[in-house]
Order: structure tokens, then sequence, then C-alpha cells
């Protein structure tokens, strides 16, 4: 991984100046890099963010981007680390934790960037410095599987697109460090672009520190009639996200943890060609072909119910939870790997475990499609035909080791393995494989001169296979398929206002994570997935969309607006879902739920003034009755169970999202400047664990950052940024933990089961920009 890490930062160093005499916006357009299958037909309505909103704080940023340009957007705090958040939009999760029912489809220049193991997409391995354009479109079918809410398109730069050199170097509050580089140019026919990032923090919470170092480099030759990219991305990153913190000690001092380490260290590495050929002045032939290796290791501290045996004195015990304590409650002597009984070594003392699990992906893909271009009945006819190829094999393998729990709540390893007979911890080793097939159609045809019809049909085959490696209970054989349809008109009702109406049907297959973890009668814990393989059926999305878009000049400002109103009818949705014993959960269908809302955005300038804004409605909701086990939930039954009716909302999405973003860009004398400044405000949101919505919500939030910058000299300028200037104290996530499991030094006695994700307090950042 260093390896490559060091080829992306030789190419920032080597690429050439940019070319004189030649036309940066046509040596741009010849070069041509696929982004997407069906070519971006749906790009009219979508909301984007360019390379310089990526950097409006000063740093590259994307996941602050999203924030702050998108209401529709929401990061929550699950994990509990900047580079570890969970996307959420119009209901739907992109995540980077397993777990999650992952409902948005990624790509990276063009390829799948959805981690085959869980369809999981990790933040950290994208290379921020290297965005040259972001797209968030709506539901079609062109872009695959997991498109259930929507696509995330990626694009990075070339240095055809992005010539010249931009550096930052910041510092800022918790130790935060931020440093990155990109330059790119061209010489006649070829290009060279390359990008580096190193960010790293101490964190806000307590033994939270992180680091994370990114790479990127693109050389590409593009003539008249044909071109040839190819691609590099590395990233190395050790995150620690000590999670969710139960209410009571967060209140009693906030950057407590409540059980820790809880770290991941990924090393990632990601090589793409992407060749293009014109077979005619209306037609051609591109493509994006990847492989990528990813090594995900992670170690989590946790609470257990791990005691000295009642009836054996001198053996450690493993506690068995039941319906009733009288009746079902028990224990059984632990064991470790040679099935021998472990002694009591810490004569009373608290116990944890050390869950570890290691993941190694290799993956690869391709897309080819044909794009033709040519005039049709008074407008343009945009046609691509093409397919898609996504294969990959995953080894995963966990242990738990038992630990010792220490009065700050870390967990210390004793080095002794557990393994019960009865399996309930044991380790696992399997293989998984993933195949998936797509065959699509897209079209943006003209009907007349002010409408057009855009059509995407899409055939989806997906096949996912385990074998277990430790023996035959994990193996199987999964095969989903569909043919997903879709229809949009758009229509150019008057200058400047075009109205749009939509259907498209989506899908996403199970994962092997999923697939693996099903079973009610054989609960898993996220770091051991794996103990039984039975079936669940696929996700099926029937979405409906209508909305207007335009742009106008208003007494002297130039307006830009998107509305849209949109309905997804989800058919047998996918959760992880709390089990009857404590500490594991399995995922299961839950039958109809529906995401529906309205989204505003409108963006003015005149001159140097921006102003944006926008909101969304988000009704998320359950349409099929539920019963449902959730343990910690303190207004479950006797049981342990809670009953979910149509119409209760889906738990972690806010109904409500605001975004305000007021920016100026002026001078004084020679030097140039800037100041600007978000609201961000979210309603409150149901916990995860309530799904029948008995307790109280976690509360909304209202944050205010604020930025500026001066330039220096030319092409060098000092900026800061202040986030949550106000230091409100927030949570942007909540669920149940087990706090009467353990002692809570700074919140004696405390018994509130509800644990919150907590949004950071206040902090600064100040560095320098130099761009030429």
């Amino acid at each position: 991984m260093r390896r490559y890490a060091g080829l992306a930062v030789l190419a920032v160093c080597s690429v050439p100046g940019p070319a004189l005499g030649q036309d940066a916006s046509e040596a741009a357009d010849r070069a041509i890099v696929v982004t997407a299958p069906g070519g971006g037909i749906d790009l009219d309505d979508a909301v984007t963010l360019e390379r310089e909103d990526i950097r409006r704080g000063g740093t590259p940023d994307l996941l602050a981007s999203l924030t702050r340009d998108i209401a529709g957007v929401t990061l929550q705090d699950a994990q509990n680390n900047p580079w570890q958040p969970n996307l959420v939009y119009r209901g739907f999760v992109a995540s980077p934790l397993q777990g999650q029912a992952q409902g948005l489809a990624v790509y990276l220049d063009g390829g799948r960037f959805n981690q085959p193991f869980g369809d999981t997409v990790d933040f950290d391995l994208i290379p921020d410095a290297a965005l040259r354009r972001v797209s968030l479109l709506d539901a079609s079918p062109a872009y695959g599987l997991n498109a259930l809410g929507g696509t995330l398109l990626i694009e990075t730069a070339t240095g055809r697109s992005d010539p010249g050199f931009e550096g930052t170097a910041s510092l800022g509050s918790y130790g935060e460090r931020d440093a990155s580089l990109a330059a790119g140019g061209s010489a006649g026919a070829f290009s060279a672009f390359g990008a580096f990032q190193y960010r790293r923090e101490d964190g806000w919470r307590d033994y939270s520190p992180s680091k994370l170092l990114n790479g990127y480099a693109d050389i590409g030759v593009d003539e008249e009639w044909g071109g040839i990219h190819a691609k590099l991305v590395a990233a190395d990153s050790d995150l620690t996200g000590n999670g969710v913190s139960p209410v009571e000690l967060l209140a009693a001092r906030r950057a407590s943890v409540f059980t820790w380490p809880d770290n991941t260290k990924n090393h990632y590495g990601r090589i793409s060609l992407h060749p293009w050929l014109k077979l005619s002045d209306t037609t051609r032939i591109e493509a994006t072909l990847y492989r990528q290796r990813l090594q995900s290791d992670s170690v989590n501290g946790d609470a257990a119910d791990i005691g000295q045996c009642e009836d054996e004195p001198g053996l450690l015990c493993l506690e068995i939870v039941g319906g009733d304590d009288d009746e079902d409650a028990g224990a059984e002597l632990l064991t470790d790997a040679q099935g021998n009984p472990v002694p009591d070594t810490l004569d009373g003392e608290p116990y944890g475990v050390l869950n570890r699990g290691s993941t190694h992906t290799r993956s690869m893909g391709a897309l080819t499609q044909v794009v033709d271009r040519r005039p049709l009945w008074g407008g343009v006819n945009d046609l691509a035909l093409g397919f898609s190829y996504d294969g990959s094999t995953t080894d995963f393998a966990t242990s738990t080791e038992l630990g010792a729990l220490t009065p700050q709540r870390g967990v210390n390893g004793l080095g002794v393995d557990i393994v019960q007979e009865d399996g309930s911890i044991a380790p696992v080793g399997v293989t998984a494989q993933t195949r998936y097939w797509g065959a699509f159609i897209a079209d943006s045809l003209p009907l007349g001169p002010s409408l057009t019809a855009e059509i995407g049909l899409r055939y989806n085959w997906a096949k996912v296979r385990l074998l277990d490696r430790l023996g035959t209970a994990l193996n199987g054989e999964h095969r989903f398929e569909r043919l997903n349809p879709g229809i949009e008109f758009d229509w150019q009702a008057a200058r400047g206002l075009t109205l749009r109406a939509g259907y498209a049907e989506t899908n996403r297959a199970p994962t092997p994570a999923e697939l693996s973890c099903a079973d009610p009668q054989a609960p898993c814990s996220l770091a051991n997935f794996f103990v039984a393989d039975p079936p669940l059926k696929q996700v099926v999305s029937h979405g409906w969309e209508l909305g207007a878009s335009g742009r106008r000049k208003v007494g002297g400002w130039a307006v830009h607006y998107l509305l849209s109103a949109y309905r997804s009818d989800i058919a047998d949705d996918i959760h992880y879902v709390a089990s009857e014993i404590r500490g594991r959960a399995y995922f299961r269908n839950l039958g109809a739920t529906r995401r529906q809302g309205v989204e505003l955005s409108l963006e003015a300038r005149r001159g140097g003034l921006r102003v944006a804004a926008s909101y969304a409605l988000t009704d998320a909701t359950f349409r099929s009755p539920l019963t449902l086990p959730s343990p910690a939930n303190p207004e479950a039954d006797e049981e342990g169970t809670i009953e979910v009716l149509p119409g209760d909302r889906l738990p972690g999405i806010p109904r409500h999202s605001v975004t305000l973003s007021v920016d100026y860009d002026g001078t004084v004398g020679t030097r140039r400047f800037s100041l600007g400044g978000d609201l961000i405000g979210r309603s409150d949101q149901v916990l995860v664990g309530d799904e029948a919505n008995l307790t109280p919500p976690v509360p909304g939030y209202a944050i205010v950052n604020l930025r500026g910058s001066v330039e220096l000299a030319p092409g060098i300028s000092l900026f800061g940024e202040l986030r949550n200037a106000f230091d409100a104290e927030y949570a942007t996530f909540g669920t149940f933990s087990e706090v009467d499991e353990v002692e809570l030094a700074e919140a004696p006695g405390a018994s509130d089961p509800r644990a919150y994700g907590p949004g950071e307090p206040r902090r600064w950042t100040l560095g320098m920009r130099g761009k030429f």
C-alpha cells in the first residue's frame, strides 16, 4: 500500500505544466472518462458539487460539502469517527459499517465502489484532493444494484480538466493536521495529474486518534479519434471510532467513551483503465476496467457476560440470558481453543472481550458501453447500450480474545481465545464469492422541441457463494435476477422552467454478510457475522418522482432552483434487528417500507455574493405490521419484543432537514478575501431499536459553521474555519446499550439504556493554501 501511495506522490511531483497555446476547454472536452453506466443521461436534475465546493472550507473535504450543500443528506456519528459516518439520503443509507441496509449505489470513475462483502461505502478510501465533480442522482435502473434511493457519482480530475498546482496545509483543535497536494497539466495529447492528502487528529473524545493517507495518479492520452486513461487510487487508514455512549455518561462528561478500543485499519489499492474509441462522428465506445484490493483489520473491545462460576469457583462461566431469569438464565463453562476450562485470573474483577476481524477482498469489474448522439425529431437523441460485470472474492475471519475490563472501560487482552462448544462464541473462517452481471439500455429520446423521454431498462443478475473454511455450516449458494424498467418525461414548459415526471424500479441483492446472519435461532454480533445460511429475498423499490428546475435572472441575481417530490415503496426491505439473546442480532426481511418526501434547493448569485438554501422533508415509515425483538428497549414487553404498526417511523432518519449557506468573495486593494458560513439543522430521529416509536426520539439540532480566507500574495491565501461556532451539544444517532452491565465511574448508578452518537464540539482550523 505504501508503494501505491508513493507512486501517487511521484506523479504529483512529475506532471508537466499546462500546455501553452492550447484552449483548455477544448482539450477537456476531448478527454472522455466514463463516470457511470448510461452515459449520465439523468444528470440534468442531479445535485452536483464542483471542485471548489469540495474545498470551500479550505481543505478538500467531500463529506463536509455534502452536508453543507444538500439538505437531504445527513451524516450520522454511529461510529463517532469523522471519516466513518453513515450517510443518509432520502431515508437510504451508504455506510462503511456492516449491518446497515445499504440503499445507495456509488461509482468511482464508472466503476462500482460499493465494497462487495456488505455493499459498504468506505469514505476514507476516497481521494478528496483528487475529486473533480460529485453528483447525487435520484433512483434509476441504469445504475444497477443498490440504487434504491439514488446514486452517487464520483469523478476524479485529469491533467486536462484541472491543470495547475494546488496545495494546502492546516492544523486545528484536538490535534488536527491536514496536508494536501494536487498538480496536473498536459502537453499535446498527453496529460497527467496527481494528488496526495494526509489527515490526522487525536480526536475530541477519549482514546480516539485517527490518521488517513490518500494518493491518486492519472496518466492519459487523448486524440481526436480516441484515448485512454490509467488511474491509481491508494489509501492507508488507521481509524478509531468508539461509537455511542450512554446518555447519562455523556451528560456527566461529553468526551467519555463507553468501552474501547474500537479500531479499524484499512489498506486499499485500486487500478483502473478508461479507454474510448470514436467509431463515427456520432458514435463511440467507452469502457472502465478496474481491479482493487482491500485489507481491513478491526478490533472491538466490549463488555461481556463473563464471571466466576458459582458452582465451580476458580473457573469462568459465560452467562446465558433468557426471557425469564429464574427459569431460562444459566451459565456454561468458558473454554479456550483446546476445549479447556478458563481459570479466573482477575479474582472478581470484571472481564471483557476483544472481537477481532480480518477481511481481505479482491475484486474486479468492467463497464463497457456504446454511446450514440445524433439529431432526431427536432432534438438530440442520446443512446447508451452496454453491460457490466463485477466479481469478488473475500476471505473473512474472526476470533474472540478474553480480556480484562479496566476502570476506564478499556479492554486489555489476556492471551486466551474463547471457543465455546455450542458455537455461541467461536472463530470463523469463510470465503465469499460474488458475481454481478448487468445489461442495460439508456436513451434520452426527443419527442419534440420541448419534450424528452429518458428511458432506462436494465437486467441484473447476482450470484453469492459462501465456502466455510472451518467446516460446512456456512456453505451456500444464492442467485438473484430482475429486469428493472424506468422512464422520465422532461418538458421545457417555459424559458427557465423544466418540469419532469418519472417512474423507476430498482433492486439490491442480499450481501454475503446478510445471507450468513439471517437465522433468528443463530444470531450473530457485528464482529462475528457468520452463523447460518438461510435465504433472504432481494429488495425491490418502486419509485415515483415529480419535479421542476430552472435558471432565471431576478433583479440582478442569477437564480438556480430545483424542486423534487418523490415516493419509493420498498418490498422485502432487509434490516439488522436485535435478537432475544443479549448482544446478538440477525438480518431479516421486514416486509414493506416507504420513503417519500419533498426537496427544494435554491442558489442565488450576485457579484461576489452567493446565497444557497435547501430544505428536505423525509417521511420514512414501515408499511407492514411486525413483531420485533428489542430486549434493551425499556418499553419492550416481558418477552423483550415490540409491536411495529404501519405508519411507524423508520429509525435514524430526520423528518426535516435544512441548510443555509452564505459566502462573499471580494477584494481590498489588490488582495482578495472571502467570508462565509452555514446553518445546518436537522429534526429529531427515532432510536435504532425503537422501530415501534415507543421512547423519546433523539432531539433535533442546529449548528453554525463560519469560514474565511485572505490572500497574502498572488496565489497564496490564509484560511480559517470555525465549526459548531456556538458549541451546541447535540447527537446525530441513537440506540440502546446495556448500561447496567458496566460500572460508570463518571455516572454512578446510571440506568438509562439510551445511547447517543454525540456531535463534535466547537473546533477551529487554520491553514495556508497555494494555487497556481
